[in-house]
């Protein structure tokens, strides 16, 4: 099992957990189930992944055969763009308490600090980009505070132990944390591999004593299915010299070296995989280090490289990173 982090509330976080994101809903309920048994404990979800339904469903048969208890998971979700209304906050989380058939998420975070069209869940759920996907955006104005004062509403009520923020820059981090907040944030999710290492990022929060989570770190491979356009312009990972070198010093899959080079520094990682023998490997990246020298080297590989960047999803002007 993994080792954990304590977050700033006193919960306590494991540094590797199972990634939820581009997971079929109908393999879903069986992957989460697995991966428990085998000695997964934090699940990372949304309800823009669509899969909610099951992954509640894998919990469920989990601990109805008493494999786990509730308190020994920790189940994340995120609240979507298109619910960042107050008034639309307690509807998003809501449905997704229902979907997972949870009473409570440990960490909810805010998915984007983009604010789009309403979408009523009867219309179109999960909402993705509105009701017509084809559109140009429709932009809500709704500042940062609003919803997360609305969020922290739901923590009072119970319905969440944990709140966080994710694809936030170091600016809207600064600007959220001069408000007087009852339940500060605890945990920043941000895209992490070693073509966008974003360091200074890193360190702020890090410094901040934010539970740093990284997604998408095996970088390209992550977008291959998607036909993402920048996947065609660099070499993937997981065949990348540098990467495979290490591996074989080491006696490991690249896989594992490229989870190493998150953990070890102090990161947690949430990668995806429907193999029951690479889940295994994931899960093993705490039994052994990189040397300083080695992690510099995977570290400069950064060419500064997003992938998930509002501004390409609809070739529309969303300064989320600019």
């Amino acid at each position: 099992m993994s080792s954990y982090f304590t977050l700033k509330n006193g919960l306590k976080a494991p540094l590797v957990g199972l990634g939820l994101w581009k997971i079929p809903p109908s393999s879903a309920a069986d992957q989460v189930y697995n991966a428990i048994k085998l000695g997964y404990r934090l699940f990372d979800g949304a309800a823009d992944y669509g899969n909610e339904v099951e992954v509640g469903q894998g919990i469920k048969r989990a601990l109805d055969e008493g494999i786990v208890k509730r308190e020994d998971l920790f189940i994340v979700s995120k609240l979507w763009n298109t619910f960042h209304a107050p008034a639309n906050v307690k509807i998003g989380l809501d449905k997704t308490l229902k979907d997972l058939g949870l009473d409570y998420v440990d960490l909810y975070y805010i998915h984007f600090p983009i604010a789009t069209e309403f979408v009523p869940v009867e219309t179109k759920y999960p909402p993705a980009f509105g009701v017509d996907d084809n559109a140009p955006f429709v932009f809500e104005d709704v500042p940062i505070i609003e919803t997360y004062r609305a969020l922290e509403e739901a923590v009072d009520a119970g319905k969440v132990k944990s709140l966080g923020i994710s694809n936030f820059p170091g600016a809207l981090i600064q600007d959220l944390l001069r408000n007087k907040l009852t339940h500060p944030p605890v945990a920043l999710q941000i895209e992490h591999h070693p073509y966008l290492v974003q360091p200074r990022l890193v360190k702020y929060a890090q410094d901040l004593g934010l539970f740093v989570v990284a997604y998408s770190t095996f970088g390209p491979q992550s977008f291959v299915e998607l036909n993402h356009p920048k996947v065609k312009n660099v070499s993937k990972l997981f065949d990348h010299e540098l990467i495979k070198s290490i591996a074989k010093a080491h006696g490991k899959e690249p896989s594992q070296i490229l989870l190493r080079w998150v953990t070890q520094r102090g990161l947690a990682v949430i990668p995806k995989s429907s193999n029951p023998e690479r889940l295994l490997q994931n899960l093993q990246v705490e039994n052994f280090d990189l040397t300083e020298d080695e992690i510099k080297q995977i570290s400069d590989l950064d060419i500064g490289l997003r992938f998930n960047d509002p501004w390409d999803w609809k070739n529309q002007e969303i300064p989320t990173f600019v």
